[in-house]
């Protein structure tokens, strides 16, 4: 455990921010193994916007985010 009073608190927003950034992966990985399973146009949606919402709170790259949504499209239309 820190000493400094700044590093005290940088050590709880980081284990805050990790946990959000966590849950968010955690609901992009469950949306789509969801979407494997079903593999519609309705579950594509829903799984593409969950990985753009990602994307907008900075916890997933564009260039990732593009490519999983490359390969969900994909099997989309396979």
């Amino acid at each position: 455990m820190p000493n400094i009073k700044s590093a005290m608190k940088r050590v709880k927003v980081t284990e805050t921010k990790n946990l959000r950034n966590r849950i968010v992966k955690s609901k992009v990985k469950t949306a789509i193994k969801k979407f494997e399973t079903e593999a519609n146009a309705a579950q594509y949606s829903l799984t593409t916007s969950a990985i753009d919402k990602a994307v907008a709170k900075g916890i997933l790259h564009k260039n990732a985010a593009n490519r999983k949504k490359a390969r969900l499209a994909k099997m989309v239309n396979a």
